[in-house]
C-alpha cells in the first residue's frame, strides 16, 4: 500500500484506493484501516492527531473496538482524508445513519440486523474482490433434484438454461413472482448440480453465468412474494456465480436488486450501500444503462429521505448514462430497463419530493404517464407500479376523478397479478384516498385495498 504523506500529515489520496482498504472502509472496519497505517509506519499518535482523538481511542480502535457515533465516523473520515462516499458517509448527517439506529426506524428484529449487516459485508466482499471468512456463510446447501445429471454438458445445455431463463423472467414480469419462483428455485438447484459435470473452461464460465442469472431471478421472485430471507440467500449465490464468470454487470445488476429489496422494507441507509456498490461494478463493467439504473433508484432512495438537491442530481447523472446506452443485443439483466423504466422513476422521485421551484406533481405526472403509454403486453407487474403512483399523485393534487379512475385501473391489475410486493405498493394510494372520505370512488378504493392486503 503505498502510504506517502500528502501535505506531511495525512496518508497520500491513493492509500484509499486499495481493494483492501476500500472493502474495509465499506463495512466499516477501522481497526482494519488503523493497523494497516500502523503497520506502514503512520504511528497511533500521528492518526489521533488528524482524527482530534486521544492516542488511547486509537489503541482501542486498533484493538477491535467499534465505532458507531456519525459525528466521529465524520471525523477520522475528514481527518485523514477518506472519501466520505467510501465509508457510506453522506454530506448531510441525516442521510446515512449507522445500521443500528436506520434498523430501529425500519423496527425489524434482530436477526434481520445481523442477516443485512453481514449481507452488505459479503456483497462489498464480492465487489472488492477480497477474501472474507464471512463469505463462506452464504454457500447455503440447497435441496438436490433428482434429475440425472450428464457427464459432460456442453454449449448446448447452456443455451437450454438461458432460454428457461427468459421463458420465466417473462412470467414473472407479467403474473408475478408467485407465477414462477418455485420453478426458477428447482431450475438452479438442478442447474448447480450440472456444474459437478465435465465440460470445457469456457463453457463453464458460461454456466456459471446462467446460474448466477438463475439465482438471480429466484432472487427476486421470492423478494416479490415475500421471502425476503430466501431472496437474501439467492442473491448472495447469484454474487458469487457472477464474480466466479467475471461478469461485472451481472454483478451490479445483483446489487441493484438487493438494493431494491431493502428500500421496499424502508432500510434506505442499507438500500444506499447495495446501490453505490452496484455502481463500481457497472462502471467497472462499462456498462451504462446499469449505470443509469443504478443513480435512477438511487435518487428514488435520496428523495424518500428528503433531499431533492442530491435527488434530482442523481436523475441528472441517470438521464445522462441513459443516453450513452446501447438498446441492442444486451444480456436479459439489462436489456428490461428502458425508456419506460427511467420514465417511471423519474417520476416517483418528482412525486415525493416536495414543491420548491416549479410543479413537482405536474413532472411527476408528466413521467408517470410516458412512462405508461410506453408500456407494451406482458409488463402488467410495472403497469400497477406507475398507474398505482399516477393515482396516488393526482388524488394527493385534489384531481379526485383521474385519480380514482386510475386507482381503479391499478388495483384491477393488482388482483391480476401474483405478487406480494404490488399490493405492499398500494399503500401511499390507500392513504390518499382516506383523506377525501367524502368521496365514494375514493372510499371504495380504500376498500378494495384493505381486501386485497388481508385477502
Amino acid at each position: 500500500m503505498n502510504l506517502e504523506r500528502s501535505g506531511g500529515d495525512r496518508p497520500a489520496p491513493s492509500t484509499w484506493e486499495h481493494p483492501a482498504v476500500r472493502l474495509a472502509l465499506a463495512t466499516r472496519d477501522l481497526a482494519s484501516v488503523f493497523r494497516r497505517l500502523s503497520r506502514q509506519g503512520f504511528s497511533q499518535r500521528r492518526i489521533a492527531a488528524c482524527t482530534g482523538q486521544n492516542p488511547s481511542e486509537v489503541y482501542e480502535i486498533c484493538k477491535g473496538r467499534t465505532v458507531m457515533a456519525y459525528d466521529l465516523l465524520v471525523r477520522i473520515a475528514e481527518g485523514l482524508g477518506i472519501p466520505r462516499g467510501y465509508m457510506g458517509l453522506a454530506h448531510e448527517a441525516e442521510l446515512q445513519s449507522p445500521i443500528a439506529a436506520a434498523v430501529t426506524a425500519g423496527a425489524c428484529g434482530s436477526n434481520e440486523v445481523e442477516e443485512i449487516r453481514q449481507l452488505l459485508s459479503h456483497a462489498a466482499n464480492v465487489t472488492m474482490g477480497v477474501s472474507l471468512e464471512e463469505a463462506s456463510r452464504w454457500w447455503q446447501p440447497f435441496d438436490h433434484g433428482s434429475t440425472p445429471i450428464p457427464d459432460r454438458v456442453d454449449e448446448t445445455d447452456v443455451i437450454q438454461l438461458e432460454h428457461i431463463t427468459r421463458v420465466h423472467r417473462a412470467l414473472d414480469y407479467q403474473h408475478g413472482g408467485g407465477a414462477c419462483r418455485d420453478a426458477v428455485v428447482a431450475q438452479a438447484n438442478y442447474a448447480r448440480l450440472l456444474l459437478t459435470a465435465s465440460c470445457t473452461d469456457d463453457v463453464r464460465r458460461r454456466l456459471q453465468l446462467a446460474l448466477a442469472d438463475l439465482h438471480n431471478l429466484a432472487g427476486w421472485t421470492s423478494f416479490d412474494v415475500g421471502l425476503h430471507s430466501a431472496a437474501r440467500r439467492h442473491f448472495a449465490q447469484a454474487l458469487n456465480q457472477a464474480k466466479d464468470g467475471d461478469d461485472p454487470s451481472l454483478v451490479a445488476n445483483v446489487l441493484y436488486r438487493l438494493g431494491r429489496v431493502h428500500l421496499h422494507q424502508q432500510y434506505l441507509s442499507q438500500a444506499m450501500r447495495f446501490f453505490q456498490l452496484g455502481q463500481l461494478a457497472a462502471q467497472d463493467a462499462e456498462d451504462p444503462l446499469t449505470v443509469a439504473m443504478l443513480h435512477a433508484n438511487e435518487a428514488w432512495t435520496l428523495a424518500l429521505m428528503g433531499n431533492r438537491r442530491k435527488a434530482l442530481s442523481s436523475i441528472g447523472r441517470a438521464q445522462d448514462e441513459f443516453s450513452r446506452g446501447r438498446p441492442d443485443g444486451l444480456p436479459g439483466w439489462v436489456s428490461f430497463f428502458g425508456a419506460a423504466d427511467l420514465h417511471a422513476l423519474i417520476g416517483m422521485v418528482h412525486g415525493l419530493l416536495p414543491p420548491e421551484q416549479g410543479d413537482q406533481q405536474a413532472d411527476a405526472i408528466t413521467h408517470l404517464t410516458h412512462s405508461i403509454e410506453l408500456r407494451t403486453g406482458g409488463m402488467e407487474r410495472s403497469l400497477t407500479f406507475e398507474l398505482t403512483a399516477l393515482a396516488t399523485v393526482r388524488l394527493n393534487a385534489g384531481d379526485l376523478a383521474l385519480g380514482v379512475a386510475e386507482g381503479r385501473r391499478a388495483v384491477n391489475l393488482a388482483e391480476t397479478v401474483r405478487s406480494v410486493r404490488t399490493v405492499d405498493r398500494l399503500e401511499p394510494l390507500r392513504v390518499a384516498a382516506e383523506r377525501h372520505p367524502n368521496d365514494s370512488g375514493a372510499a371504495e378504493l380504500v376498500h378494495r385495498i384493505a381486501t386485497l392486503r388481508t385477502g
